[in-house]
C-alpha cells in the first residue's frame, strides 16, 4: 500500500520583478527560501499572464551567459524565440516546451517572437531551472525544442489530464531527455476532479499552482502563483479540485553536491564561478551573430 508525501509548507511568490523588458515574473523559488526542499530544481518564474500592446520591436531578455544547469520554458500563451552561441534557435508557441542545457556554457537570448510583438496579446509562461550533476556540468550544450504534439498526455480523474514533459507517469514517458531523474508534469483539472499522481519515494517534490483551487494531500492550495513543497517519504499525492485548476507537479532525485551560484551560472565552487565569468568575457562561451 502506497503512502502520501507530506506537505511541508505552502508559499506564495517571494518576489515580483521584470526579467529584461519582456517578462514580468512572480518568483516561486528561490526567493521564498525553499530551495533546499526542491533540489535538484533551482528556480521557477511564473511570467504573466500579462497583456502586451502591439510593438514595432521585440521585447525580452538580450544576450547573457549560462553555465552548469538547464532552463525549461513552458509556453501557455504568447510565443518566445530563442537563439544561442551553440548554433541552436527556435520559437515556442502555446503548449510547446524549450529545454536548453547550458552545461559548459552558452550565450543566448530570449525574445518575444516577431509575430507576437507585432500583434500583441496575452503572454504567459513558466521558466524552471534544473541543476546538473558535477559530472556533466561541463558537457556539451544541448537544445530540445519540444512541440505540444510531442508531449504525451495521461488522463487524471474524470476529466483532468497531465502532460508528461519529463519523467514518467502511469507507464507513459515524457519527451524531454534529462541528465538526472526528474518529473515535470503539466496538470489541468476541472472542478470536481480527483486525481492521484505517483511520485518516487526519496525524491524531493513540489506542486506549483498557477491558478485555481485544490486540496493537496489534505492541505488547501488556492489562488495564483502558490507552491506546496513535499517531503521525500511517501509515493504519491492526491489532488481534489474545487474549481478549474492549472498546476505543475515537480519531483526529482536530489543532487547532493555543493552549490555555488551567481545569477546565470551554477557550479560547485567559487573558483568555478570565477572561471565561468572569465570564459564568458574572453569569448570562450561563444558569441551571438
Amino acid at each position: 500500500m502506497t503512502t502520501q508525501k507530506k506537505v511541508l509548507g505552502v508559499y506564495g511568490a517571494g518576489s515580483e520583478h521584470w526579467v529584461g523588458d519582456g517578462f514580468p515574473v512572480r518568483n516561486l523559488f528561490p526567493s521564498n527560501g525553499v530551495s533546499s526542499e526542491i533540489n535538484p530544481f533551482l528556480m521557477l518564474d511564473y511570467a504573466g499572464p500579462s497583456h502586451f500592446d502591439p510593438s514595432k520591436r521585440q521585447h525580452g531578455m538580450g544576450q547573457h551567459p549560462h553555465r552548469g544547469f538547464e532552463t525549461v520554458t513552458i509556453a501557455y500563451q504568447g510565443s518566445v524565440s530563442h537563439r544561442d552561441s551553440a548554433g541552436n534557435a527556435g520559437t515556442i508557441y502555446p503548449g510547446d516546451v524549450q529545454w536548453m542545457t547550458a552545461a559548459s556554457g552558452v550565450v543566448h537570448e530570449e525574445m518575444h517572437a516577431k509575430e507576437f510583438a507585432e500583434k500583441g496579446g496575452t503572454f504567459e509562461m513558466v521558466q524552471l531551472w534544473v541543476n546538473l550533476p558535477r559530472a556533466v556540468k561541463m558537457s556539451s550544450p544541448r537544445y530540445q525544442g519540444i512541440t505540444a504534439e510531442q508531449i504525451p498526455t495521461v488522463t487524471l480523474g474524470a476529466s483532468g489530464k497531465a502532460r508528461i514533459i519529463a519523467g514518467e507517469l502511469n507507464g507513459v514517458k515524457g519527451s524531454a531527455k534529462t541528465f538526472s531523474p526528474v518529473n515535470v508534469f503539466d496538470v489541468e483539472l476541472k472542478a470536481g476532479d480527483a486525481a492521484e499522481i505517483a511520485l518516487r519515494a526519496g525524491h524531493n517534490a513540489a506542486a506549483v499552482l498557477l491558478k485555481g483551487s485544490v486540496v493537496l494531500n489534505g492541505s488547501q492550495l488556492s489562488g495564483e502563483a502558490r507552491i506546496a513543497t513535499l517531503g521525500r517519504e511517501g509515493e504519491n499525492i492526491t489532488l481534489v479540485a474545487s474549481e478549474d485548476s492549472k498546476l505543475l507537479v515537480l519531483s526529482g532525485e536530489p543532487i547532493n553536491e555543493p552549490v555555488a551560484s551567481y545569477w546565470p551560472v551554477v557550479m560547485n565552487t567559487q573558483a568555478e564561478l570565477v572561471q565561468a565569468f572569465e570564459d564568458y568575457k574572453s569569448g570562450r562561451m561563444g558569441h551571438l551573430a
